[in-house]
């Protein structure tokens, strides 16, 4: 039977040299070691920040009540809030309201439950036609129906 030889005592070298920094990647780079200093402003500093609201191109920001835009600056559907209302109010059964706002799988659902409960599924559409006056649904962009 032979012995194993003893470890090697703890001050001596290691036979390799540590892997040098980079090569693995599950370790971070070592502090200071991040690269140089960033190079200098152009002559002149830079340019200020731009101001809250200001708008490049020389067009004036947008005010309430300027066509096309809400209160918010937000910018408006091209169909109308009263006319899908009242369409779905009035023609709801068909889906005529949201296919005139674009929603044509919600339009064709409203036809389908409309016919199969003989007509006591037109309540959906008439409750969808008040929504749609009150302004909770918007055009299939997300913008807002006009007045």
């Amino acid at each position: 039977m032979s012995v194993p030889p003893p470890p090697p005592p703890p001050d001596s070298n290691p036979p390799y040299p540590p892997p040098p920094y980079g090569t693995d990647p599950s370790f971070p780079p070592p502090v200071g070691d991040y690269g140089s200093t960033p190079p200098p402003p152009p002559y002149g500093g830079y340019p200020p920040p731009p101001q809250y609201g200001a708008q490049y191109g020389g067009y004036p920001p947008p005010y309430p009540g300027q066509f096309g835009v809400d209160p918010w600056g937000r910018p408006l559907s091209d169909k109308s809030k009263m006319v899908a209302g009242l369409l779905q109010i009035f023609l709801g059964t068909f889906g005529i309201g949201r296919f005139y706002l674009g929603y044509n799988g919600i339009a064709v659902a409203q036809l389908a439950v409309s016919l199969l409960t003989c007509g006591i599924g037109a309540i959906w559409p008439f409750v969808d036609g008040i929504l749609i006056l009150l302004g909770k649904v918007d055009d299939p962009s997300g913008r807002p129906l006009r007045e």
